[in-house]
């Protein structure tokens, strides 16, 4: 069973399913998974740290892998884009940041560019520097982003927008997402097809600690919230308006609101971080999912995943369209 859309049609791919480029979630492993059960894989380069690149990187197994950055901290290592472009040309995706000052170079490797955006004014930014595909996320998302506006509307508004200033430029929906029913709605908002990180994170290629993994399975969406804790404490001095989607724990309920404060003692915090890591104490250590987090319940294989979202949509379709044109006749 499979769908077409202009995006299985355009990246020759079975399904109109991307992974998130998470950083570090999406290793080499689970990014050639992904493409190997014929969806988009793409490796997450993350915070532009090439040690980190390098090693996943090598674990990548197909040459129809892609990558993604934050775009922000490409500055910090400007040859590691080139390294990228070279290793994985399926597509490069950008997120976080104006991707004016590396879309050009993109373009002229004959690349993909796939740009993240969070406002209507970013999506039609990135069409004006060259993108060829939109990723519409809603604050709903896992991980980085604004709090600005839900999936539901955002999606259809981009789409909307796009139609008219650039058609051929597909759209991606991204935020909430963890199924069947969350693929088949974001095509019926007009999307070309979905981008999913929180199902990902928790799949059995994902590098994440299987207690990690084990926690998030009794979550809901209610126990996420939009802070910027980790980032003080990791010292990642993110742009303006950018806030990352984290479970809630005790330790961002002390410090959320406590900003400043947090900054004075972000060595001994660090350390806290770091040790809370190692042991598998999830009241410290960070967990970064959406809240599409309430709808995962197991740890499949990401082929598994990807197969079971496909029959679900088409089911969808099925148990819903007969009744729509029965009522419009």
């Amino acid at each position: 069973m499979t769908i077409t859309t202009r995006l299985t049609e355009r990246f020759k791919i079975k399904h109109p399913i991307v992974l998130a480029p998470m950083d570090p979630e999406s290793g080499g492993t689970l990014a050639s998974a992904v493409a190997e059960a014929g969806g988009l894989g793409l490796l997450g380069g993350g915070y532009a740290n090439r040690a980190r690149f390098e090693a996943e990187s090598a674990k990548v197994t197909r040459p129809d892998v892609g990558c993604g950055f934050i775009a922000w901290t490409i500055p910090d290592d400007p040859g590691l884009l080139d390294l990228a472009l070279e290793r994985h040309p399926r597509a490069i995706m950008l997120s976080f940041a104006d991707p004016a000052a590396y879309a050009p170079r993109i373009k002229k490797a004959g690349v993909p560019l796939i740009c993240q955006v969070h406002t209507l004014e970013h999506a039609l930014h990135a069409v004006e520097v060259g993108a060829d595909v939109v990723v519409a996320q809603g604050t709903e998302a896992g991980g980085h982003g604004w709090n600005v506006q839900s999936t539901l509307p955002f999606v259809p508004a981009v789409v909307d927008a796009l139609a008219k200033r650039a058609p051929e430029v597909l759209v991606l929906a991204a935020g909430g997402i963890a199924d069947g029913r969350g693929l088949a709605a974001a095509l019926m908002l007009g999307a070309d097809g979905v981008l999913m990180g929180t199902r990902f994170w928790a799949t059995k290629e994902s590098v994440i600690g299987d207690a990690a993994k084990a926690t998030v399975l009794t979550k809901m969406g209610a126990d996420t919230m939009r802070t910027s804790v980790y980032d003080i404490v990791n010292n990642r001095k993110w742009p303006p308006n950018y806030t990352g989607r984290v479970i809630r724990s005790e330790y961002v309920e002390k410090w959320h609101g406590r900003e400043d404060e947090l900054w004075r003692v972000r060595e001994q915090e660090f350390a806290k971080l770091k040790h809370a890591i190692a042991t598998d104490d999830y009241e410290v250590a960070n967990m970064t999912v959406g809240e599409a987090v309430g709808l995962v319940r197991d740890v499949p294989t990401a082929r598994d995943l990807i197969d079971r979202t496909i029959a679900e949509a088409i089911a969808a379709f099925r148990k819903f369209a007969p009744l729509a044109m029965s009522a419009a006749a």
